[in-house]
């Protein structure tokens, strides 16, 4: 059998692959990151079964939690078909469904309603909108690009991420508030949020302006980033509709064990429904 070691060439064609099959920049920079890590690992030498396994064990004993060595395991596995490779292939770790979630890292609705205001007090008027788009909309913030004034108008967005297209609607109360917005700032056409050149706001300016409303709002910062608004509207959309395959259609998700993340319960209210069965005599 062949001998098979790792090179700078191998791992460049693998980006031009990915590339090639649509994947968004931010999954080839992942799965590139992931395989420099694998490579690092390996430090030159020839790859076998066991050296896969050893990777796999090393993230474990360095404490990643079991969904972040699968994400990285993944990028793995892909790069080594990619080469042929399928025999060095290693199955991902088991992971038990999650029942409930920690309390201290889900946003509540009372927690989100006093960011919104606090983004009001401190006169950040596109920031409180923001806050409210994605969470009225479930979208990703790598998604607020899509949100333009025609499709405000429209009342529905066309949303294109990983590969798909999904339609995102805009309700009534957002859409009256996003038309005033445009209005006041006038703004006429492209995204809605945008930054004084006139380029859309980044995921980087939105985290840190989210970050510093934490005081004023008397809120977790451990909590507060955008993708945790993204979570409340999936579990507040789940409790009134109950139907995870809407939902995952909502959220533009591939796969249903991915929108299961986003509606388990908090500790708290798990505790409640057992306290309800009245099952101890």
């Amino acid at each position: 059998m062949k001998e098979r070691f790792l090179g700078e060439k191998q791992l460049e064609e693998f980006r031009e692959h990915l590339i090639r099959g649509e994947k968004s920049k931010a999954t080839v920079e992942k799965y590139v990151r992931d395989v420099e890590a694998f490579a690092s690992f390996v430090k030159g030498n020839e790859i076998l079964k066991e050296t896969v396994i050893a990777y796999k064990n090393a993230l474990q004993k360095d404490g990643y939690a079991p969904r972040s060595i699968n994400s990285m395991l993944a990028s793995v596995n892909s790069f080594l078909s990619f080469l042929g490779w399928h025999d060095l292939r290693v199955k991902s770790i088991r992971i038990q469904h999650q029942i409930f979630c920690s309390e201290e890292k889900e946003l509540s609705k009372a927690e989100f309603s006093r960011l919104v205001e606090a983004a009001k007090a401190k006169s950040n008027e596109r920031l409180s909108m923001i806050l409210q788009t994605i969470c009225g909309t479930g979208i990703r913030v790598s998604e607020l690009q899509f949100i333009t004034v025609e499709a405000v108008k429209r009342g529905e967005a066309m949303v294109s991420c990983k590969g798909k297209t999904r339609s995102v609607f805009i309700v009534r109360d957002l859409q009256k508030k996003l038309l005033r917005y445009l209005s006041e700032h006038e703004i006429t056409a492209g995204s809605v949020f945008i930054t004084r050149s006139g380029k859309p706001i980044s995921r980087t300016n939105i985290w840190r302006d989210m970050k510093s409303l934490c005081v004023e709002a008397n809120v977790d910062p451990g909590k507060v980033f955008p993708h945790n608004l993204r979570h409340l509207f999936a579990r507040v959309f789940y409790g009134i509709e109950k139907d995870i395959a809407k939902l995952a259609d909502v959220l533009g998700h591939s796969s249903i064990d991915t929108t299961r993340i986003y509606i388990v319960s908090t500790g708290a209210e798990h505790r409640k429904r057992m306290e309800r069965m009245k099952l101890i005599i």
